[in-house]
């Protein structure tokens, strides 16, 4: 199926969801992960009104933001390396994976003066040890360090869930994220208003909603793979 109407059975399904738990569907950013497929692709999945784009690498980034830049939402969405942040650092809208101060350091560093950049600390819920982030417990005092950083504000918890065959055991790292970025929001801090929750991928995205997912970043179902195409 073309990009389109691979979006228009992922909103489908969205709208369902929300009706069965409550939620507008408006509350749901579908990020178009176009990391594995050309900027033909990605075209077509802006023309097909995904306007959130992300990517993981940063020369994939600026190979599509070249061609694109006027037209998406950019969104960085791997882990970022402090040498790299120089070259995302005037394209990217949001970045979903600050988890460390010199990372943060050096955004502050490099962001035009007078520029914000919407961060999501990522969160490593499930612990496992081959994924990035922090621990739930150095949450909330990292994102108190952050206050220091002025151009940064926190939008909101990241976190990536176990790859499993079962979605529904996906449900306890969604939850369990949803109750910390409450934790967050209730602190009232002026550089982390944290309303935001940024999970569920291609396999996983339904049980996200279900638990209060407000991203979810979506690669293969909507814009496939460039050797599938």
């Amino acid at each position: 199926m073309s990009v389109k109407q691979n979006g228009e059975a992922i909103q489908a399904e969205i709208d369902k969801l929300c009706a069965r738990c409550g939620r507008d569907p408006n509350e749901i950013n579908i990020v178009a992960v176009t990391k594995y497929v050309s900027v033909q692709t990605a075209q077509e999945a802006l023309s097909a009104g995904f306007v959130h784009i992300g990517e993981n690498r940063a020369e994939g980034l600026g190979e599509k933001w070249d061609s694109l830049q006027g037209e998406a939402v950019w969104h960085f969405i791997g882990s970022l390396q402090s040498k790299k942040v120089k070259k995302v650092i005037d394209k990217i809208d949001y970045l979903h994976s600050l988890d460390r101060i010199s990372l943060a350091k050096e955004l502050d560093k490099r962001l035009e003066h007078g520029k914000q950049l919407k961060c999501f600390v990522q969160v490593n819920v499930s612990g496992e040890e081959s994924k990035a982030g922090l621990a739930p417990a150095e949450v909330i005092p990292f994102i108190r360090e952050l206050e220091a950083y002025q151009s940064l504000q926190v939008v909101g918890l990241m976190t990536m869930a176990p790859f499993v065959e079962e979605p529904e055991e996906t449900r306890a790292v969604f939850r369990r994220l949803r109750l910390l970025k409450e934790e967050v929001s209730a602190l009232n801090l002026p550089h982390a208003p944290c309303q935001e929750l940024s999970m569920g991928m291609s396999n996983d995205y339904q049980v996200a909603i279900e638990e209060g997912a407000t991203f979810i970043r979506i690669g293969s179902a909507l814009v496939g793979r460039e050797a599938d195409r």
